[in-house]
């Protein structure tokens, strides 16, 4: 059977499915992956990625002949496709499938953040409605939702929100040719016309801290950050800081920049939503994306063009 080396966590039942039909090498909680890699290297074909673990440009070059790296999730800043492309493998992801739950968790932030959902829950659970009644919300109806990336996931959020009476701007760094939906030239003009930032554009070094200290000044102190792309967008020590001095009004976020940790002064915050990157946790679209990963194997060592390229970074 073909070699294949995992460098990221992935569901049991992909893992089941893909033994069938792969060896399977779990460099990732490898005892000793320097000596796995002496012992498997020259046999290994392809590499299991995630978004958040993915081989880097010293792993790829040790695999003499790694043919493709299939990621599955639709981000693949976790992984050096500079390297992989430069050497001709081929890198492959999971877009399409997943971007209707991505949407909805954001859709969700967007209703929550504002209407204080979150923490009115909390108010009940703690038997405070006995004493007091919640203070009030703020309506989403007729106010600025600004999308940074009108990707995939971005036009879908969009079409929710305009459902919910929103008015939708933008700031993309591709043209994107006639929209219904006013485009801003930079972020800070964005996030100053915006009553809800939504972060939903890609990771990576280029994108690091984008939303900085300025950016969410201009959002100011009755806007909402909502993120559901990736945590090293956001300059999470920036952000702390404009929630404690209340330069913003609150935050939603599903993802972070040193996740699975959280730093505390975020989770010790009223005004701020909080979920464990599950924007695409549902049973239905991780079996999708499972599927995406295994019909692109199967295609490229059937020597068939894959099905969901990633595009050249190079």
């Amino acid at each position: 059977m073909i070699d294949l080396l995992l460098s990221a966590q992935l569901p049991p039942f992909l893992l089941e499915a893909l033994e069938k039909k792969y060896t399977l090498h779990d460099f990732l909680n490898a005892a000793d992956p320097e000596k796995l890699l002496n012992e498997v290297g020259p046999r290994i074909r392809g590499v299991l990625a995630g978004g958040t673990k993915g081989p880097n440009a010293n792993l790829i070059n040790r695999l003499e002949n790694l043919e493709i790296i299939t990621s599955f999730s639709v981000g693949y800043d976790a992984t050096d496709v500079v390297a992989a492309q430069s050497r001709g493998v081929i890198v492959t992801h999971t877009p399409e499938v997943l971007t209707g739950d991505v949407a909805d968790l954001a859709m969700t932030f967007i209703l929550m953040a504002p209407r204080r959902i979150g923490e009115s829950e909390r108010h009940l659970r703690a038997g405070k409605w006995l004493q007091s009644r919640m203070d009030l919300g703020t309506t989403v109806r007729g106010k600025r939702l600004g999308i940074l990336g009108l990707g995939r996931i971005g036009r879908a959020v969009a079409r929710r929100a305009e459902v919910f009476g929103l008015n939708i701007g933008y700031h993309d760094i591709l043209p994107l040719g006639d929209l219904p939906y006013r485009s801003y030239p930079s972020l800070p003009d964005l996030a100053e016309a915006s009553d809800i930032l939504l972060v939903t554009c890609q990771g990576g070094e280029t994108t690091r801290n984008l939303v900085d200290g300025p950016v969410l000044d201009a959002l100011g102190p009755n806007g909402f950050l909502v993120n559901t792309a990736r945590g090293s967008i956001v300059d999470q020590p920036a952000l702390i800081t404009a929630l404690q001095e209340k330069r913003i009004a609150g935050a939603a976020l599903d993802v972070f920049d040193a996740e699975p940790t959280v730093p505390e002064e975020l989770m010790a915050m009223e005004n701020v939503i909080l979920t464990p990157h599950i924007a695409s946790s549902t049973h239905e679209t991780r079996r999708a994306m499972g599927d995406l990963v295994l019909d692109n194997l199967q295609a490229h060592f059937a020597g068939k063009p894959v099905l969901t390229p990633v595009p050249p970074q190079i």
